[in-house]
């Protein structure tokens, strides 16, 4: 971790449950970052299309972390 993170290997949305811990660390980095870069471009209309376009995509984001911690998280994981 803290090094740089190449954003398009998890363009496709990989399924995380195949993944061993290190690519599952890697994996919940780039996730957190696409959240920070989504949090620099919340809309100001919060009444707007674009803002629920933004907050859904959020939440999918906040909801695929949790996945990964998850993961992490069960005792026994060993990943693919």
């Amino acid at each position: 971790m803290g090094g740089i993170i190449d954003l398009n290997r998890y363009a496709h949305c990989p399924d995380p449950n195949g993944m061993s811990r290190a690519e599952l660390l890697d994996y919940l980095d780039a996730v957190l970052a696409q959240i920070g870069r989504l949090d620099e471009q919340e809309p100001e209309d919060m009444d707007s299309e674009a803002y629920e376009d933004w907050g859904d995509r959020h939440e999918a984001l906040e909801d695929l972390a949790d996945e990964i911690r998850d993961l992490l998280d069960e005792p026994a994981y060993s990943g693919g």
